[in-house]
């Protein structure tokens, strides 16, 4: 936040008054270290682990009593430490020996699930600590992003969103899904890797398979994708051609930390040129959380895109908090309504209520509004009543697997 609000001057500075504290409240014998970006190592020399609590907990307190003044701002401090005991008896226990990387590592953990717990505290490394175990999970599932993009051990899949009766619109809306394969080929769905992928910052390279590998692709489809519809009348929605249509969609979701990527507007260029794919064939979706939380860049992001040619749409609307307000300053097409609203519609006449305010705000902005978690016909028939322009979920169209295009 520091280096975001006020530059890279102020969160060095930040960070050599953060080192002097520290060092006032260590002994003489005690070694500190900066080991990267805002992380610090201390080691505590002839120290038990009830003195490493009582040294560590006043270096809590005291860094959240301290205030960081630059020009006009004043910032309040946060910090999680974790604690692992240095004795040839613990590295014994672990089965490693002298092994610094190893003890680092666990410290590391052990300061993770601190900060999973609310931030200001501290954790201690224990070997059968089952929040460790989930831990060292997220790290095996590092590797496995890691050779999933070198190997395309990833699949992507597709789901029709489709165009309501009213809405008068007649073109198609694709979101492109990803998955993985595991040893025995099983699918594995998103949420089992993707929470390791975001701790470990490895979202912009899989945001990039993504669009690498859909581009090839595309590049290579003869036609049009051809969706099966649960609750729709297929043809309504599907005329045949042997081109692309110009107006079908395909949306491509995209996390916080792609949008903060300067250098992703021109990696998407040279894709576009590569595949030689229509900039107003693709649309990029980001949450709605990740809007707000890095909201002038998605906004100058949008800008951009919009600029190429691309299209975009605000997942999960309605999710956050004050999501009208922000609406105002991110220039996007499609409004996707949170599911959350949608799903329990046909019972609930508060959530009516929100879907149809959401649906009608935007269409005063010239958006084009989608309704997430459509599981049934009397939920679609209620989001055609509201007058929502498409809709999209297990009661229109499953995900299906893009099938690699036959070769000539």
């Amino acid at each position: 936040i520091v280096n975001d609000t006020c530059g890279h001057r102020a969160g060095d500075e930040l960070l050599r008054q953060i080192t002097l504290l520290l060092q006032s409240q260590c002994r003489k014998a005690d070694i500190l270290a900066r080991i990267g970006g805002d992380e610090f190592a201390l080691l505590l020399l002839q120290c038990n682990m009830n003195n490493a609590q009582t040294v560590v907990q006043q270096l809590i307190d005291s860094i959240q009593e301290y205030r960081f003044v630059w020009e006009d701002k004043t910032f309040n401090i946060g910090v999680s430490i974790g604690i692992i005991t240095l004795s040839q008896e613990s590295l014994n226990q672990a089965g490693i020996v002298d092994d610094v990387n190893w003890l680092l590592s666990a410290a590391d953990a052990a300061c993770y699930i601190a900060k999973n717990r609310g931030r200001n505290r501290f954790h201690i490394y224990q070997s059968d600590d089952l929040d460790l175990k989930q831990q060292k999970n997220t790290v095996h599932w590092v590797t496995k992003i890691h050779q999933a993009c070198e190997q395309n051990l990833f699949c992507l899949y597709y789901q029709p969103v489709a165009p309501l009766p009213d809405s008068h619109l007649s073109h198609f809306y694709y979101e492109i899904l990803l998955r993985l394969r595991d040893e025995k080929n099983q699918l594995i769905p998103p949420m089992a890797f993707l929470p390791a992928a975001e701790r470990y910052n490895l979202m912009p390279m899989i945001d990039r398979w993504v669009i690498q590998n859909f581009f090839s692709y595309l590049s290579q489809l003869k036609g049009q994708l051809h969706p099966s519809f649960e609750n729709l009348n297929r043809e309504r929605f599907f005329r045949g051609g042997s081109d692309i249509n110009a107006d079908t969609i395909y949306a491509i979701n995209i996390s916080g930390e792609t949008v903060n990527d300067e250098q992703f507007i021109t990696f998407l260029q040279g894709q576009l040129a590569r595949f030689n794919i229509s900039p107003k064939a693709i649309c990029f979706e980001i949450t709605e959380t990740v809007a707000i939380a890095n909201l002038s860049q998605a906004a100058k992001l949008i800008r951009q895109l919009k600029n190429l040619g691309c299209h975009f749409a605000l997942d999960d609307f309605g999710s956050g908090v004050s999501s009208f307000t922000y609406l105002k300053n991110l220039p996007v097409d499609y409004l996707k309504i949170d599911g959350s609203f949608v799903k329990d519609i046909v019972s609930d006449p508060l959530d009516y209520a929100i879907v149809e305010g959401m649906n009608r705000i935007g269409h005063v902005m010239g958006l084009k509004t989608i309704a997430e978690f459509v599981s049934n016909r009397a939920i679609l028939d209620k989001i055609k009543t509201i007058g929502v322009d498409y809709g999209q979920g297990y009661g229109i169209a499953y995900p299906q697997p893009l099938d690699v295009p036959d070769e000539e």
